[in-house]
């Protein structure tokens, strides 16, 4: 095991060879306190995308392409949230929720996944320019948490047997999340064609067991490094492989320059229309909550 691997705003590789097993684990704090201090969302709604941006780590880290993105969107009817969106690409993570104040002061203290989405999917769109692929899943959001549906998705879309496990807390430095996520690859995944994944096989039973056993204040430990905490969930098996870590940051791509050249290409009639009592055009970006006030003359 690397004993260097970052205990906050990381992302690690695992793989469990004789177990036919890859996972990852990634935490995140700076990088979070940076996304949600963008926003004055209430509590729930904080936790709910912490978990949602330790999920897109774990699964933009399965990214094989460097240039290749990863968008995690949930969007719903009838419930506190109508949107979520966040994505990753190159190590950089943002996000933001779309809510109704009202239905959350009507709902419990710590709402269900139920009453934050009402009736609704969870989309997770990979996009990989290097060789032109892009591939989306969409799975309905059930369950007792995200992690949970999570789960769903991978058993429908690609249906590798995975488990996923998310924990978000706001401590006094600030708000911690992590996560763990481990998938049953079968035997013929690498260079052959793809033997069928049971459910119930012997050695994902064991790995699920032995993943599932994590503790949410160990996802949340600031002094315990990634890799310890693989350890500690596999240390009796024969070898565990640990890939270097991946260092995570908050990163919008919103650019001033770009926003001006897209507007630039309405008609000036159009832009005309877009102009407010001030003259200028208002551009808004979710991720940041920042406002590009152009002029056009």
């Amino acid at each position: 095991m690397n004993p260097d691997i970052s205990n906050l705003d990381a992302a690690l590789g695992v793989t469990v060879p004789a177990r036919h097993a890859r996972g990852r684990a990634a935490r995140i704090g700076p990088a979070l306190d940076a996304i949600l201090s963008a926003h004055n969302y209430p509590a729930p709604i904080e936790r709910l995308l912490a978990e949602a941006l330790a999920l897109t780590a774990l699964l933009g880290s399965l990214l094989k392409d460097s240039g290749g993105q990863l968008t995690l969107q949930a969007q719903t009817q009838g419930g506190v949230v109508d949107l979520l969106v966040c994505d990753y690409k190159g190590g950089e993570l943002r996000g933001y929720v779309r809510h109704d104040p009202v239905k959350l002061a009507d709902a419990a203290h710590a709402p269900t996944l139920k009453t934050l989405f009402g009736e609704g999917y969870l989309a997770i769109t990979f996009d990989q320019p290097a060789t032109n692929e892009r591939y989306q899943g969409i799975v309905p959001l059930e369950g007792e948490s995200l992690g949970a549906a999570a789960q769903s998705y991978f058993s429908q879309s690609e249906q590798i047997p995975s488990i996923v496990r998310l924990a978000a807390e706001k401590k006094a430095r600030g708000w911690v999340a992590g996560g763990i996520l481990f998938q049953h690859l079968p035997e013929g995944e690498e260079g052959r064609e793809r033997l069928h994944t049971r459910l119930d096989h012997p050695d994902w039973d064991h790995v699920a067991a032995l993943a599932g056993s994590v503790r949410d204040e160990e996802l949340l430990d600031e002094e315990l490094a990634l890799d310890q905490l693989v350890w500690r969930l596999f240390h009796e098996e024969a070898e565990v492989r640990v890939l270097a870590g991946a260092p995570l940051s908050r990163g919008c791509r919103c650019d001033p320059a770009y926003v001006r050249s897209v507007i630039a290409r309405f008609p000036a009639e159009e832009r005309e229309e877009m102009k407010d009592e001030e003259g200028l055009i208002r551009v808004n970006c979710e991720f940041c909550s920042t406002s590009f006030p152009l002029s056009f003359e």
